[in-house]
This record gives C-alpha cells, sequence and structure tokens, in this order.
C-alpha cells in the first residue's frame, strides 16, 4: 500500500477549499404561535454562518 506524506494531503485540502466539506445541514424547530405545533426548518449552509442561522427568529 503506499503512503501519501502529510504535505501532499495539505496541498491537496487547499485545492479542495470550496467544496462541500465546508458546508453543513442544520436543522431548526420553530413553534407556530397560532397552534402551538413544531415545524423544522432544513438547510444547508457555511460552516461560519451556523451560528447566524440559529440567532436569527
Amino acid at each position: 500500500m503506499a503512503k501519501v506524506s502529510k504535505n501532499a494531503k495539505v496541498a491537496q485540502r487547499a485545492a479542495n477549499a470550496g467544496s462541500g466539506r465546508d458546508h453543513v445541514k442544520v436543522i431548526k424547530s420553530v413553534k407556530d404561535p397560532i397552534t402551538g405545533k413544531y415545524s423544522y426548518k432544513e438547510q444547508i449552509i457555511h460552516k461560519d454562518k451556523v451560528k447566524d442561522f440559529f440567532e436569527k427568529k
């Protein structure tokens, strides 16, 4: 089995910087004020904006 150097892995990660690994799926429960039932909001966002997603109403 061939071994891959650490430098090659780092270079490969830099090449894939815009790939899907920077995005996550978030699910937030939202309560309906009239009926009191919960619904769920799902979205795929960049992992740096997760905190902003959960702070919004």
